[in-house]
């Protein structure tokens, strides 16, 4: 693990533990990564609940309730996606805080729409009122499919850094 993914799992963590909050992943282009830089922190089983690899189309389907016709209409690779994505797990985890990641690691599957480095990246809380709330972001990450891996990683964590003082655990009706 890189000092900085490193860095930024410690924070998470302290953010997470300080607040008594877990979260989850939903992960696509990174396979797991998201989920094995927090849990090769020890102590990770305080803060970090679940992750999820969705790799295929299926997968975000049947394990996330992301409905096949939004694939079908606007790709995997998308906005609508990784937003369903992140609030689908949010919907079936019980947990305060949950990102969501999809994109193009190359090196072979880009477009001229949709060019390898393209991630969307997506984040679900609950807000202090128990609503979820979502959000989305989408990069243009170069470099290697390594190096796109490890961005998204990267930016994946710093996005669960910013929003964990939003996110308030999970009502029981919610989980």
């Amino acid at each position: 693990m890189s000092p900085d993914i490193d860095t930024l799992v410690a924070t998470l963590a302290d953010a997470l533990r300080g607040r008594g909050l877990t979260m989850a992943s939903a992960e696509s282009c990174t396979g797991g990564l998201i989920a094995g830089a927090c849990t090769d922190r020890a102590g990770s089983s305080d803060w970090f609940e679940r992750g999820v690899v969705s790799y295929s189309n299926r997968a975000k389907t049947e394990l996330l309730g992301v409905p096949a016709e939004l694939i079908n209409a606007h790709g995997a690779v998308s906005e609508p996606v990784a937003l369903a994505m992140a609030g689908g797990l949010l919907a079936r985890a019980p947990v305060a805080l949950a990102v969501a990641v999809t994109g193009v690691a190359g090196p072979g599957g880009g477009t001229a729409t949709k060019p390898v480095g393209l991630v969307w990246l997506a984040w679900a809380w609950r807000d202090a009122a128990g609503a979820p709330q979502v959000q989305a972001v989408s990069q243009h990450f170069s470099g290697d499919r390594a190096a796109v891996r490890a961005a998204t990683v990267a930016c994946a964590l710093q996005g669960l850094i910013e929003r964990a003082p939003l996110a308030s655990p999970p009502t029981p009706q919610a989980a």
